[in-house]
């Protein structure tokens, strides 16, 4: 019985000869069960050299951790042969078909503690596996730089280029979005000029060509345009909706702010608020859109439509704005696009609010990058989703020590990569057992 069940297990690890399991000893005070492995033959090929039929110098004992038996934690130890080779004069140990050299763990178990940090925080996988979160960091780092080196940029053309904080301090990191195949191409510390350049040099080293970029949507960061100039020279500048409709709201809030300074008695007078709840639904209500306007803030911006505070001018600049872009996507054309642009800055620049003239200065400083952004279908918008993930990666990341460790799992997490290990816990096939037939 006992043969039986060592052949059980030898091929349930996979293993093929010179590799088989030896022992089985099941300890259930302990709650573990480990696995001696052994290899037979006094002979081996050189690891180093290849050289076939070399003698084994010794045995070096050696211990994994595997994936779980039940509910009892699983070990394998072995005593892996050392060659003396005779053609290249080393002494080398044997790599062993269930583990990565160097790695206290299997294979197997590596992969799931990988698809386990893929979907929680490092330390949640940490505590379920009964591992310390370090030695889970090494492994997604280790992981993640094998499958980003096979990774394939060639067919890169247009990319999204945006900047998202690691920690507090103003420390940011640079990313690099494929917008055509919506995943994270590149991720480095900084975010001025240089940062575009290390891009170019990775682009290369993985297949691409940064040539060979056509569109690059930006905010409007003086240090990027910079870096798109003398890296990606090729590449057509758009200035996405996003941020410039966040320059609006950032105008229209700091007029609304100013006003309430320096005239808060008449802002209440001439909506009706003598509440600080009312002038909470006016603060919303003019930064969302009109179809998600509830009753409460309905309310409130019905009054300040028809007052004369500064604060509905910078409102009705802000929607007219939004309606700009709007047109621009419907007509599809630059000449109409450019057109209904210069007007709405002209208004900006005669509306007497100097948060709205210092923007229409900025856009009128970016027309051609900003009308692009109006007629070109991609945009920032997923690049701008995909920041949220990665303050939700910070989370997941919570500890980490360095910002290769945070930027180790947004690769993970938003780079598609291919060549990361599978979850070894797939769905079982179901047994076929048959049709019966019930007679009565």
């Amino acid at each position: 019985m006992n043969s039986q069940i060592e052949a059980l297990f030898t091929t349930a690890l996979g293993l093929q000869p010179p590799w088989y399991v030896a022992k089985v000893e099941l300890n259930t005070a302990k709650r573990r069960i480990d696995f001696e492995v052994e290899h037979t033959g006094g002979r081996a090929t050189c690891p180093a050299c290849g050289a076939e039929h070399q003698l084994i110098h010794d045995r070096v004992r050696r211990s994994w951790r595997h994936l779980d038996f039940f509910q009892f934690e699983a070990w394998l130890h072995a005593a892996i042969p050392r060659v003396q080779c005779n053609g290249c004069g080393k002494t080398t140990q044997l790599p062993v078909p269930w583990a990565r050299e160097g790695s206290g763990f299997t294979l197997l178990f590596e992969a799931l503690s990988l698809s386990l940090c893929r979907e929680m925080p490092v330390r949640q996988a940490a505590n379920q596996l009964r591992v310390a979160p370090k030695r889970l960091w090494g492994r997604v780092r280790h992981y993640v730089e094998v499958a980003r080196a096979k990774d394939d940029m060639s067919g890169v053309r247009y990319v999204g280029i945006d900047e998202t904080s690691v920690k507090r301090g103003h420390e940011y990191i640079t990313v690099v979005h494929d917008l055509e195949a919506k995943r994270l191409l590149f991720a480095t510390p900084g975010r001025d000029h240089a940062t575009l350049q290390a891009f170019a040099q990775d682009m290369r080293a993985h297949g691409g060509d940064p040539l060979a970029i056509e569109h690059a949507c930006i905010d409007m960061s003086a240090a990027y345009a910079k870096g798109i100039d003398q890296s990606l020279p090729n590449a057509r500048i758009s200035y996405d909706r996003f941020h410039v409709v966040a320059l609006a709201n950032a105008a229209m809030d700091e007029v609304r702010r100013e006003e309430m300074r320096s005239s808060a008695a008449a802002v209440r007078e001439a909506v009706g608020a003598q509440s600080k709840k009312t002038l909470r639904q006016l603060l919303w209500g003019m930064r969302k859109n009109p179809v998600s306007w509830t009753r409460a803030q309905f309310e409130a911006m019905h009054w300040l439509q028809r007052s004369n505070l500064k604060s509905a001018r910078a409102w009705r600049l802000k929607q007219a704005l939004r309606l700009v872009y709007r047109d621009a996507a419907a007509s599809n054309s630059e000449e109409i696009a450019q057109g209904a642009m210069s007007k709405w800055l002209s208004w900006a620049r005669r509306s007497r609010l100097e948060p709205f003239k210092r923007l229409a200065l900025t856009l009128k400083e970016h027309l051609g990058g900003v009308v692009r952004g109006m007629l070109d279908g991609r945009s920032n918008a997923y690049v701008e989703a995909m920041n949220g993930l990665l303050q939700q990666t910070k989370t997941a990341a919570r500890g980490f020590r360095n910002i290769e460790n945070f930027i180790a799992m947004a690769y993970l997490r938003m780079s598609k990569l291919k060549h990361l290990p599978q979850n070894p816990l797939a769905p079982a096939v179901a047994r076929d057992y048959g049709r019966y037939r019930h007679v009565c």
